[in-house]
């Protein structure tokens, strides 16, 4: 069911892959102008925006959900859920690729990220992204754990994948889905965009091709997702 093409004009997946990068555009612009006008000092603006990007996130995320939602066929499409046996197998191979992706992240690539933030430059502070997320713990739960893995596997491979490669082939359809999941960790800098496009939409995109549905990215998502967010809260708590 993966490849079936979409009714209708392309104009709305093109719409909703953009809506994410833009949704945190306008928050930080508005954010930004809101402590300006308040009488915040300029050189202070961007650090109170900064603590804010949990709030952010949760924002993008339920208006990503939303507009997913005003989609249903391409929705339900998304979810055709597999037969009990393949569920099994989805279940496993998403488990072991989120705990797999989760070791990968903290022995190699959040140092890779942190010396290629310090050495070649980025547009955020190097090492900035994980005390950003998890500055209000509860909200980086709702937005990383409860919201991330379904909004955005529904939206990146459940509906993306599908319609672009009707359009414009699998390789493509693939490719773009992967970019536009990067563009949408746009907030934690160039590096970052790279690393959550190439790597984790990467593995993401091929669980969903490999396995012909969207349980097993979902899962490894998840698995991902809750090691990420209990690393986080055991190392405040060792704080």
């Amino acid at each position: 069911h993966t490849l079936q093409a979409p009714h209708g004009s392309s104009t709305k997946y093109w719409w909703l892959l953009a809506a994410g990068p833009l949704l945190f555009l306008l928050a930080f612009v508005s954010l930004s102008i809101a402590f300006t006008l308040a009488g915040t000092p300029e050189p202070d603006v961007p650090a109170k925006v900064s603590s804010l990007v949990p709030h952010c996130l949760v924002f993008v995320l339920t208006c990503l959900g939303v507009a997913a939602l005003r989609l249903p066929v391409e929705a339900r499409r998304a979810w055709t859920l597999p037969s009990r046996k393949n569920m099994a197998g989805d279940l496993v191979i998403g488990t072991l690729c989120g705990v797999s992706l989760a070791a990968l992240y903290f022995a190699w690539l959040e140092p890779a990220l942190v010396y290629l933030q310090r050495s070649l430059g980025d547009f955020v502070p190097p090492g900035a992204v994980a005390p950003a997320l998890s500055s209000h713990m509860a909200l980086f739960f709702t937005a990383n754990v409860l919201l991330a893995p379904l909004v955005e596997e529904t939206v990146y491979r459940g509906i993306a994948i599908p319609a672009l490669s009707a359009r414009l082939g699998l390789p493509t359809g693939v490719l773009l889905s992967s970019v536009a999941f990067g563009l949408l960790h746009w907030a934690g800098g160039l590096w970052y965009i790279l690393l959550t496009g190439i790597v984790a939409g990467g593995c993401f995109a091929a669980l969903y091709v490999a396995r012909g549905g969207i349980l097993a990215p979902f899962t490894a998502h998840l698995v991902l997702n809750v090691v990420e967010f209990a690393h986080a809260y055991y190392s405040r708590l060792d704080a």
